[in-house]
């Protein structure tokens, strides 16, 4: 029996999946978790460390490690990235002046070997924003296209008005479910891009 079975049988067991939300500072990352916890998002300050929420969807334990994303914390993200079954990356929509960093920090994470093949949701958060960047300016400046080592999503939310926020961690679950526990769930085609207007 091979390594890869081992862990498939000993997660199907617990019907657990760990998920870690990345992105850089400010992106609204802590704010989507409350808010899909149904907490009160009115006090949120900057994540200085890590924070962890679990919770069941769809009969799964969500384990969610939600990381600062501040420039000196980004190097400790590494820490965080055993075991990972789904990074969500949560882009502020309306930072059109880090979007750059943004990319290039991407880039290094799908280039990380403990994180290959993990499911990749791209929350293209701050949507009710005006001037906030299109799904498309934004999978164009992130080179989403370029992607292969990864099932993508980017999928439009706003952290404020919790829309898209249900929707797109329904498509992480299905997406990890469908590769961990039984391949008897229809997966998405690859690399879709949901052009929802909110």
């Amino acid at each position: 029996m091979g390594l890869l079975t081992i862990i498939r049988k000993n997660k199907a067991k617990s019907k657990e999946m760990r998920i870690l939300f990345l992105g850089l500072d400010n992106a609204g990352k802590t704010t989507i978790l409350k808010k899909l916890n149904d907490e009160d998002i009115s006090g949120i300050s900057p994540t200085l460390g890590f924070n962890i929420k679990t919770f069941v969807r769809d009969g799964y334990t969500l384990n969610i490690w939600d990381v600062g994303g501040q420039r000196t914390l980004r190097p400790y993200w590494r820490n965080y990235f055993e075991s990972t079954d789904a990074i969500v990356w949560v882009v502020d929509s309306s930072d059109r002046l880090r979007i750059s960093d943004c990319k290039d920090e991407l880039r290094g994470l799908l280039q990380e070997e403990r994180l290959a093949g993990a499911t990749l949701l791209v929350f293209a958060n701050k949507q009710d924003l005006s001037g906030s960047m299109t799904l498309h300016e934004i999978r164009q400046a992130l080179e989403l296209d370029l992607v292969q080592s990864h099932k993508w999503l980017i999928h439009p939310c706003s952290a404020y008005t919790a829309e898209g926020l249900d929707s797109g961690i329904d498509w992480v679950v299905k997406q990890v479910a469908g590769r961990l526990y039984w391949s008897g769930i229809q997966a998405s085609p690859v690399n879709p891009v949901q052009e929802v207007n909110i």
